[in-house]
């Protein structure tokens, strides 16, 4: 479910529900693009749980998620399908992105860490990642799942991303990349008020 056609004061309404269910997990996903930065998250995994919220605040994006995965395997059904279905969410809710700035570049740092995002509403699914993470596990997260989060969305938003992690601390390297993704996020797809049409001389992204 997706509306794009306006609201009562005339503006876009960019929301969208997205479900999904395997044999591996169960999600729902509520997004809003144009939102306050609540949110709601429960996805089974406490660091990842911290991320997304994160990342809503940070993105000012009104999300809600609801995952019941396979953690008795692992993490990384959860994630992945959650980018998944996450990505999906932005897909749709940005409908024809008329109007939208498109590109944008952030650099976040949390304490000794920093990451940088890159990135482009191209409806061109790219991804590039520079950096690893200092310790393999935060919590009950496993630190690369960080990367591949972004590389799931990315490739089910339809993004252009490049991003970059330093550090010497997971936690903080990790976090610093969901706040600088959800930054770049939120620049690319604000609205351009001089801006009508979509940002792409073939008229389309």
């Amino acid at each position: 479910m997706t509306d794009t056609d306006g609201d009562e004061e005339g503006g876009p309404t960019r929301e969208a529900a997205v479900s999904r269910e395997t044999a591996e997990t169960t999600i729902d996903v509520t997004l809003a693009i144009d939102g306050d930065g609540d949110s709601a998250v429960e996805t089974g995994v406490g660091f990842f749980d911290h991320m997304l919220a994160s990342f809503a605040k940070h993105g000012l994006f009104d999300l809600t998620i609801r995952c019941d995965g396979d953690l008795e395997i692992d993490d990384h059904h959860t994630v992945e399908d959650v980018a998944i279905v996450l990505g999906e969410a932005f897909a749709e809710a940005l409908g024809n992105k008329r109007g939208i700035v498109r590109y944008a570049d952030r650099r976040v740092p949390l304490d000794e860490a920093v990451a940088s995002v890159v990135v482009d509403v191209s409806g061109r699914p790219h991804f590039e990642f520079e950096g690893s993470f200092s310790q393999p596990e935060i919590g009950d997260f496993t630190s690369d799942m960080a990367r591949h989060f972004a590389y799931s969305l990315s490739m089910n938003a339809g993004l252009t991303l490049h991003a970059e992690v330093d550090g010497v601390n997971a936690h903080h390297e990790a976090e610093a990349l969901f706040k600088a993704l959800a930054r770049s996020l939120d620049d690319a797809t604000r609205l351009d008020p001089r801006r009508s049409d979509t940002p792409s001389t073939k008229g389309e992204l």
